[in-house]
């Protein structure tokens, strides 16, 4: 019986394992830096994390809100139950419940996931919302792994947020024109596509940089098993917003800005052999 519980156990982990090499090449590489005890756990947050955002971005033709809602019920359950016939779900609260990962930050989470399915423009308060649960929550549950059973967690937290807000931004940034044109979305508020001007891209990126420039300061302090794996995750979303920085805000809204194979290897090498 044990072997068995054991065995679905590992099976679940290696879906979310999967889940976040096939939709993440830059996440994964960041996982692969981190100490391997704690790889795991990260896979099954992001597998968790995966799934929802791609009930409200990708299944145009299901109703999204009635699966979600499904989705959100059966995440609480399992971690209830400690069991969930979902691998994706049943990882998740095997990593929930080993590190006492707070029902809040899972339920900001859902809820900013929530925002997508009718929201199309956000002004401040909800600009904030919406980071919050879809990104700095994420770096919350990641911290509790990274920090375990030592008492640094609280002094990180605020540099956590930092990083994951600074992550989503990137994200915005990258993604105006696709969030617009395929979503009609636009997160920036007082941001109108249609007059993106080179202001506003300065505006958004400075934001960003001292977003960045606080996080940095909590990375050199994170437990050593997690230092190198989230230094790399930085130093490639900041080569992505140099590069963004560099381009004029009409090839922003004109294309999705990428950094290339060979720039992250450079970056993954650079942080293995020079770690922080």
């Amino acid at each position: 019986m044990e072997s068995a519980i054991k065995l679905y156990n590992e099976v679940s982990t290696n879906c979310s394992e999967l889940v976040t090499k096939s939709y993440s090449t830059s996440f994964s590489l960041g996982i692969y830096t981190l100490n391997k005890r704690i790889h795991k756990d990260i896979y099954n947050i992001y597998g968790f994390v995966r799934f929802a955002d791609e009930i409200v971005d990708t299944f145009h033709d299901l109703d999204k809100e009635k699966i979600l809602n499904k989705f959100e019920d059966e995440t609480f359950i399992s971690i209830k139950d400690n069991f969930s016939t979902n691998p994706i779900l049943h990882a998740f609260q095997l990593t929930v419940n080993k590190f006492k990962i707070e029902e809040k930050h899972i339920k900001a989470f859902l809820d900013s996931m929530r925002m997508d399915l009718s929201m199309k423009k956000f002004n401040g308060q909800e600009y904030k919302k919406y980071i919050y649960g879809s990104a700095e929550v994420v770096g919350l549950m990641c911290l509790k792994v990274f920090c375990n059973e030592e008492k640094s967690y609280d002094k990180l937290e605020t540099y956590a947020i930092s990083l994951g807000s600074a992550f989503q931004k990137v994200n915005f940034l990258r993604d105006i024109r696709s969030d617009y044109d395929e979503r009609g979305r636009v997160y920036f508020p007082s941001v109108d596509f249609e007059s993106f001007t080179e202001e506003d891209k300065k505006k958004i990126e400075d934001d960003i940089e001292g977003e960045f420039n606080n996080a940095l300061l909590g990375i050199k302090k994170l437990p050593a098993v997690a230092r190198n794996g989230v230094y790399l995750s930085y130093n490639y979303y900041r080569e992505l917003l140099n590069k963004i920085k560099r381009l004029d805000h009409k090839k922003i809204k004109s294309e999705r800005i990428r950094v290339s194979n060979f720039k992250k290897f450079i970056i993954f090498l650079s942080a293995y052999l020079n770690p922080i």
